[in-house]
């Protein structure tokens, strides 16, 4: 918290959502346009990841670039998915009935995440809080020291798509599933908060889903949900909320359109953060 008469500081709570959280870049571009730098980020499942490259020092823009040649770097990518699989040919002959999809998620945040980012949560240029679920203690847990890579890998660890990963003797998954924006862990440690939903619905109607779009559907709704409840605790001072009903959780190669729908909350944060900081 800042003090009388100095600039007035803001914290970032990046949501989950799936490919929806690429819009957290937008918002990103739209604080660096207005050179307004976060003091502290909270960033639950792909908002992990994405919050770590902007704690790391990425700009908006440079974060648009790296998930742009992603989404255009179809082969590459479908080939590094491929390599991130955590089930490999001899356990599938082993288990013929497991998952052969199921992705490893500390091999995908190694496959996917910008090389600026990391390896410890002391060498980010921004404080990061990253949340993720206690499966067996049924909790949330909170990363902010330590290993980096691990904690975002935990955060993401989306059930049924990834694994889960072991680490500091739990077995942890998706931060989402206990705690879909994390704004409350910013509470006290600046002027103001601004959190990105991107976990809204509904999702625009497409008959009746496959298991695996009703699954990640299912998924999404129980997000919300929980995001409904704690907004009736105490709202950020700023919620943004981009319309993105037509994209679903996997929707990552469609970045370019994700993107270009998320524009219009750029000047709802600019508006917003301007006034806020008069006040």
């Amino acid at each position: 918290m800042t003090g009388r008469g100095a600039p007035k500081t803001l914290a970032l709570a990046l949501g989950g959502g799936g490919a929806r959280g690429l819009a957290h870049v937008v918002v990103m571009e739209a604080l660096d346009e207005i050179g307004v730098r976060p003091v502290a980020i909270a960033g639950s499942s792909i908002g992990a990841a994405i919050g770590a490259a902007y704690a790391a020092g990425l700009s908006g823009k440079a974060i648009r670039r790296h998930v742009i040649s992603l989404a255009h770097g179809r082969g590459e990518t479908v080939a590094r998915l491929f390599g991130a699989r955590a089930v490999t040919l001899t356990s599938m002959i082993a288990a013929p009935f497991g998952n052969p999809m199921l992705l490893d998620a500390q091999k995908v945040c190694a496959a996917f995440l910008p090389a600026a980012v990391p390896d410890d949560f002391a060498q980010l240029e921004i404080p990061l809080i990253v949340p993720a679920t206690d499966l067996y203690g049924r909790s949330e847990v909170a990363f902010a020291a330590g290993p980096l890579k691990p904690a975002i890998a935990a955060s993401m660890a989306v059930p049924g798509l990834m694994r889960p990963v072991e680490h500091g003797g739990r077995v942890l998954v998706d931060g989402a599933a206990v705690d879909p924006l994390p704004f409350e862990h910013l509470r006290s440690r600046a002027d103001m908060i601004l959190a990105v939903d991107t976990t809204v619905g509904p999702i625009a109607p497409r008959g009746v889903p496959d298991p695996w779009e009703n699954l990640f559907a299912t998924i999404q709704l129980m997000s919300h949900t929980i995001v409904q409840e704690k907004l009736k605790r105490g709202a950020p001072d700023i919620l943004i909320r981009p319309e993105l009903s037509t994209f679903r959780l996997l929707d990552f190669l469609h970045a370019s359109a994700i993107l270009r729908a998320a524009e219009p909350v750029k000047a709802q944060v600019k508006e917003g953060v301007k006034e806020l900081m008069k006040t």
